[in-house]
């Protein structure tokens, strides 16, 4: 892809089938290094296709690769004293610019994702007052439960309809047919029983 480009940068103006000589894109590189803002021209009208085109390629967006092609155009201008020609050549140098502003560009906008993924979460994450009470009512909840299991039959069936269904001592008696002083002493009886188990102290 490089070479091609290369080439296509460094090949002559075909002009009835003689090739002249284009710009070259190092000595244009080493131009805009001094300030010379016609060399930019060439260089920006040598490149930025192939910029636009890398970029486009990671980032898929069109108005995003055009913005981040204007940025490495723009640090082209600024950094042109750093091109090394030994290192490669001037071509590779801006397409590695560009490779490496896009993938910036790239993380940049999944850690913004992440962020807000995050404050999402904890915007959705109950409080800890409101955690530590769910958790200490389900806590107290099944050990009520587990304290009903130790009762007798007719204990917890009293306790549960006159405690738990709000029915008056009468109205248990009437439902379950057993007599009304049976009923208060097995709900007196279950009470205490509950107590001990719960460690309520009188």
């Amino acid at each position: 892809m490089t070479s091609r480009e290369e080439t296509r940068v460094n090949e002559a103006v075909q002009i009835s089938g003689v090739p002249s000589p284009g710009p070259d894109l190092q000595e244009l590189l080493v131009r805009v290094a001094r300030g010379d803002q016609e060399a930019f021209a060439d260089v920006y009208d040598a490149v930025s296709g192939p910029v636009l085109g890398l970029v486009r390629s990671i980032l898929r967006d069109p108005a995003q690769s055009e913005e981040v092609a204007q940025e490495v155009l723009v640090e082209v201008w600024r950094t042109a004293p750093r091109f090394q020609a030994s290192r490669g050549s001037a071509m590779n140098w801006v397409l590695t610019l560009a490779h490496h502003r896009a993938v910036d560009r790239v993380r940049s906008a999944e850690a913004a994702a992440a962020r807000e993924h995050r404050a999402a979460l904890l915007d959705r994450t109950p409080a800890f007052d409101e955690v530590s009470e769910q958790v200490e009512t389900r806590l107290e909840r099944e050990q009520v439960r587990r304290c009903l299991r130790t009762l007798s039959e007719l204990q917890r069936q009293s306790v549960t309809l006159a405690y738990y269904r709000g029915l008056t001592y009468r109205e248990v008696a009437e439902l379950l047919t057993v007599p009304l002083g049976t009923i208060k002493t097995r709900l007196r009886d279950g009470l205490i029983r509950l107590r001990d188990c719960l460690g309520v102290s009188a």
